[in-house]
């Protein structure tokens, strides 16, 4: 029932679009926008229907109401400029194809442009699970987003087979990310087709890595020289690894942890070529948790046990679970879950999947300012 005095608004809108809206422009001021457009030589006549700057914030919009069609979401977009003073006079709302056609000219190289320059870790001091110690927690992990069932982007991206040797029903982009466990502010990413692996994909993030991370990943990445790419910048790294991986002891530390060595799979037998780790094996102790015969075994960079004892590390490999969250909140919560993407061109999937993940982004810096 209405309040006494409550007129009903004209159209469907709510206050919170226009919020939404206004978010993108204070976390990606149009002038950083156009400065971007113009570096990447997108650059076009600002008096059109759809400038580039215009078509950046479609395609945020278009990934932040993931359920509308192209024109409803451009209606959204113009009255939540206006809404937030970014945005004068009457504008003619354009046509899908329009649209569509100004997606193509403007293309991926901005949107990832934009997320490389904005996206960064956010956690202060304060920021509860950020931090051990001196290092600030990463985690790394990989996903992978239906694509439209088009000729083009099955060939670049391909699909996996069902376990009778057909094809799925839509190709798969895969994207690798890397995220800050404390505000699950996703950081660095990498795009690449479905037949690519997670762990080569990864090689490209590892370079964002400095001395004060301390990066958590699973079994999937495991391997002497993503291990040592991964800790040529100066990060350390605490990685699970498989429980059949020969781990000879090499000197027994207080904690119960111990200090072995890694070597390629092609130099298993002669271990000419080792790099030392330190190893923790544990077990849990969960009525909810199926027992697994083997333990579980962590390998780490941390050498000094005094430093990073076994059982807090132990413990500390739980915040791995964060990306998943984070990755969770991106294709289930904001995407929607089981939807395919829009585009039906390569380039368009790899525009979305950057617009997607710059919308995460603004939403993760809003839940951490407001928190904090």
């Amino acid at each position: 029932m209405p309040r006494p005095g409550q007129v009903k608004p004209t159209t469907d809108e709510r206050l919170s679009d226009r919020i939404a809206i206004g978010l993108l422009t204070r976390t990606f001021p149009p002038e950083l926008v156009d400065r971007i457009v113009e570096e990447c030589g997108k650059s076009g006549k600002r008096n059109r229907l759809l400038p580039p700057r215009v078509v950046v914030y479609f395609v945020l919009a278009m990934c932040l109401f993931s359920g509308q069609g192209y024109e409803e979401v451009a209606r959204l977009l113009t009255e939540g400029l206006a809404w937030a003073r970014r945005w004068s006079g009457s504008w003619q709302v354009p046509t899908t194809a329009a649209i569509s056609r100004a997606r193509v000219k403007l293309g991926p190289e901005p949107l990832k442009a934009l997320f490389e320059q904005t996206a960064r870790p956010m956690a202060t001091e304060s920021t509860i699970g950020a931090w051990y110690g001196r290092w600030r927690l990463m985690a790394i992990d990989g996903t992978t987003f239906d694509v439209p069932d088009s000729e083009e982007n099955d060939a670049r991206f391909g699909r996996p087979a069902t376990h009778r040797g057909e094809r799925t029903a839509f190709p798969q982009v895969r994207v690798v990310a890397l995220a800050e466990c404390g505000t699950h502010a996703i950081t660095h990413a990498a795009l690449g087709p479905f037949t690519t692996a997670e762990s080569v994909l990864a090689r490209e993030l590892f370079a964002a890595l400095g001395p004060d991370d301390l990066l958590i990943a699973d079994r999937g990445f495991a391997g002497l020289d993503q291990w040592r790419a991964a800790s040529a910048c100066g990060a350390d790294l605490l990685w699970r690894i498989k429980s059949s991986a020969v781990l000879p002891v090499r000197r027994e530390l207080p904690d119960g942890s111990y200090l072995s060595d890694i070597v390629a799979a092609r130099d298993h037998r002669k271990r000419t070529d080792p790099t030392v780790v330190r190893v923790i094996e544990y077990t849990l102790d969960d009525p909810g948790r199926p027992q697994h015969p083997a333990p579980y075994r962590l390998i780490t960079t941390i050498l000094d046990h005094e430093a990073a004892p076994a059982a807090e590390l132990a413990a500390l490999y739980n915040q791995r679970w964060e990306i998943e969250t984070a990755l969770d909140e991106l294709k289930t919560h904001q995407r929607g879950p089981a939807q395919v993407l829009r585009s039906r061109s390569p380039e368009g999937v790899e525009q979305e999947v950057w617009g997607h993940l710059l919308v995460h982004h603004a939403i993760r810096q809003l839940m951490h300012t407001a928190a904090q």
